[in-house]
């Protein structure tokens, strides 16, 4: 199903914008080199931002994108959210979807396309918060910033799946984005979103 996604409140970056820190602890632990070389390349010019920020991968033209597996990610904690809720049980062949197999499941059976996935507006403003937490030497406080893009922010991907029992589920977990968004601090409210199918 092709689905257009609006932002209800505004979403963060979830991207290091450093490159070094990006290449050393986030694409060497990827299987696939290329799309690692592929992802520290879509990071924006150091010169246009500071080092301790996330941020949101940029094409060719400068303007800021998804990549697929974001998308795919809030699918699959939402599906293990939602079961947690569920009294309804719902089978991938022999496999019954329980909150041990959903991620495989997903990973598997669900696909997000294309790879980048364009989003209407530019990147707004800088998201700056605390961060808070509970170390052996007491509580811990520190900031954290990221580029923003604004509510209102929409954009189309398509959502296949192999297994004809998920789709309910899927719609499901779209319907759940008014309460938990996409990106980072979802848990504030930032990314929520509103759906529909574009036919």
């Amino acid at each position: 199903m092709k689905v257009r996604i609006t932002l209800v409140e505004e979403m963060l970056g979830t991207s290091c914008q450093n490159k070094e820190v990006h290449a050393e602890f986030i694409a060497s632990k990827s299987a696939d080199a290329a799309k690692s070389k592929e992802e520290l390349e879509a990071l924006p010019a150091e010169e246009l931002l500071e080092k301790a920020i996330t941020v949101f991968p940029r094409g060719e033209d400068g303007k800021p994108f998804l990549w697929d597996y974001q998308v795919k990610g809030f699918i699959k904690d939402a599906v293990g959210l939602l079961l947690e809720i569920s009294d309804k049980e719902t089978r991938v062949g022999k496999t019954k979807l329980s909150k041990f197999t959903h991620k495989r499941l997903v990973d598997n059976y669900v696909f997000v396309s294309p790879r980048k996935i364009g989003l209407s507006n530019p990147v707004g403003a800088i998201c700056t918060r605390p961060l808070r937490a509970d170390t052996m030497k007491g509580e811990r406080v520190s900031l954290a910033s990221s580029e923003t893009v604004p509510s209102g922010t929409t954009f189309e991907c398509e959502i296949k799946t192999l297994a004809p029992a998920l789709e309910d589920m899927l719609r499901q977990c779209l319907d759940y984005g008014v309460n938990l968004g996409l990106g980072q601090w979802r848990g504030s409210g930032k990314g929520r979103f509103t759906w529909e199918e574009v036919k």
